[in-house]
């Protein structure tokens, strides 16, 4: 019997072998081979990503997002694969390039986007409120890339560029309607301008490219971040429509010149879940605002944003517009995004490209994370709210772990408070860390918190409460849903804090023995977390904070590590039993 398994095996082998053989003499590469059973998991980029914007340029592909009133601001990323990506920089992430005083969370930085040409990259976006749109340029992706040349004719958001074979430059983006009369709510437009990109400024007249939508008799709404590719013999305009909710879409128009005029695909939208029912389990939801881009194989893919739902009909997430990668195929010369399938993909074949190593810092997937402060800088996937204007803390003062000053600064005002914080990525997990701080008036404040704007968070901390110190869990009214009070050797000791999260209900924990958690309050409404109920177009961020509340202090806060858990059952099971990744720092 041993001898018969023993040689099915070695046929087995002998027919793969040859399998694979006569797929490279067809031209597959032994890459493309080795990876026909592979699968690779969306969203690529989970938690608060959104508004994805690529490019490649020769065998490597850039991805940038939006940050909105966080600093710094638009995230880079580059990958080989499509697949893995590591974060090589911020774009914005000197004072000097990026004025977010005074913004609402969910204003700041939208819809960025990347392209190049001749050995210069470009990243225009929007700022709102404070000065418009402008580019920034940089010969390196990683950096540094310059001061904002600001646009003063683009009157609008969403602005992207595209660079013509013939070396012409436009710059295209969402403008007002006609004479700034609309016919309905959410009527918008295209708009393109020539774009010289010596002398970073606009050329001659503005074109109108679209009105509306595609079919402006069905009153299409927020026709907005558009995109033109030069593919054969035609221009094709991509933007998305229907408002970023559940509603949302992609569609496609084409001309034979890049100024239009534009005629709109009969099938559009190329991409949408709408149609579908709420309640379809794991729904991939809001799907949109997406890029094109093709690789040096020839195969085209895009990006696009879309958000995960954790109860269906009622559409709540706080894990904020994520972003998604999918196929796309040529159908009598329009593109259409994940042909295949009717619902979007929580996995798909990877790209036909070479495999790259996942980064050390994870961004996929089911994975945990320590941040243990070691590095002489702040790591920068680490978030700020709004421009800081000083320097707060400290990974030096002690070496290794960081320190917050206690500062009059907190969340409830339009400044820079002493928080910093990661995207929560999964709908279930756990953020985790120890704190070292000795409270010495009710107004001092240091802990954990799950923020999603100024009037929906939740803080997890240490204060006083008359003469005793306490834990002490409050939401953004103020409201002390839980405390209890600590011993005087509890309060001298380091203390332990937690953050779970499970859809919508959230249980804060915390230890005065490493290990020994106590549950302060479970069940707590994770709803009121969600876009849903918050608005704005953000997720949520979990982080550390200190704050005296309006009053002056010397105090300080300092925290050895923070722990990140993300444990997903829809990453289970889209990779069919493949082993979840898992990095422990």
């Amino acid at each position: 019997m041993l001898n018969k398994r023993y040689s099915l095996l070695l046929l087995n082998k002998r027919i793969i072998a040859v399998m694979v053989l006569l797929m490279v003499l067809l031209g597959a590469s032994p890459v493309a081979v080795a990876q026909q059973k592979q699968t690779f998991q969306n969203p690529i980029l989970p938690g608060f990503y959104p508004d994805p914007s690529i490019c490649r340029v020769g065998e490597d592909y850039y991805l940038i997002s939006s940050t909105f009133a966080y600093f710094p601001g638009v995230p880079i990323f580059h990958s080989k694969d499509l697949v893995n990506w590591k974060q090589i920089g911020n774009i914005l992430n000197r004072p000097e390039q990026l004025n977010l005083d005074g913004h609402d969370v969910s204003r700041g930085i939208f819809a960025p986007t990347i392209s190049y040409k001749d050995g210069t990259f470009y990243m225009v976006t929007t700022l709102i409120d404070k000065g418009g749109n402008f580019v920034v340029r940089a010969t390196n992706p990683a950096g540094p890339w310059s001061t904002p040349h600001w646009l003063p004719n683009v009157n609008g958001i969403d602005p992207s560029l595209f660079h013509d074979e013939n070396g012409k430059s436009y710059i295209i983006y969402n403008s007002d309607a006609p004479d700034n009369k609309p016919q309905y709510d959410g009527h918008r437009t295209i708009r393109m301008y020539e774009f010289d990109v010596k002398t970073m400024k606009t050329i001659g007249a503005q074109h109108l490219l679209v009105n509306g939508g595609v079919d402006i008799s069905k009153k299409p709404v927020w026709i907005e971040g558009p995109h033109i590719y030069k593919e054969k013999d035609f221009y094709y305009l991509m933007a998305a429509e229907g408002g970023t909710s559940v509603n949302h879409s992609e569609v496609i128009l084409r001309s034979k010149s890049a100024t239009g005029p534009y005629v709109p695909y009969e099938k559009n939208p190329i991409l949408t879940q709408r149609h579908l029912p709420a309640t379809r389990p794991n729904p991939v939801s809001a799907t949109g605002h997406a890029d094109l881009v093709q690789t040096q194989n020839g195969d085209w893919w895009a990006v696009f944003l879309a958000t995960r739902p954790y109860d269906g009909a009622g559409d709540h997430y706080n894990t904020g517009r994520e972003t998604f990668l999918a196929p796309v195929t040529w159908k009598d010369n329009w593109p259409i995004i994940n042909p295949d399938h009717d619902l979007v993909q929580y996995s798909y074949p990877v790209p036909n490209l070479p495999a790259q190593k996942k980064p050390a810092f994870p961004l996929s997937g089911n994975f945990t994370y320590r941040e243990d402060f070691k590095e002489g800088t702040l790591p920068m996937y680490w978030l700020q709210l709004r421009t800081p204007r000083s320097q707060w803390y400290s990974l030096r003062n002690p070496k290794g772990k960081l320190t917050l000053d206690v500062r009059p600064e907190r969340f409830s005002k339009k400044d820079n408070p002493s928080f910093i914080a990661r995207r929560q990525q999964h709908v279930t997990g756990s953020a985790s860390t120890q704190l070292e701080f000795i409270p010495q008036k009710e107004n001092e404040f240091a802990g954990l918190v799950a923020f999603h704007n100024s009037e929906h968070y939740y803080a997890l901390g240490k204060t006083m409460k008359g003469n005793e110190p306490v834990v002490q869990l409050l939401d953004a009214d103020k409201k002390v849903l839980a405390h209890k009070a600590l011993s005087k050797k509890e309060s001298k000791n380091p203390l332990f804090l937690k953050i779970e999260f499970n859809g919508g209900a959230y249980a804060f924990y915390y230890a005065t023995q490493k290990g020994k958690w106590q549950l302060l309050k479970d069940k707590v409404d994770g709803e009121y977390l969600s876009t849903r109920v918050a608005g704005g177009f953000v997720g949520v961020v979990l982080g550390l904070y200190a704050t005296s509340n309006g009053q002056p202090s010397t105090n300080k806060a300092t925290f050895d590590w923070f722990d990140y858990t993300g444990n997903d059952s829809v990453f289970e099971t889209s990779t069919k039993g493949q082993k979840a990744y898992n990095t422990t720092n």
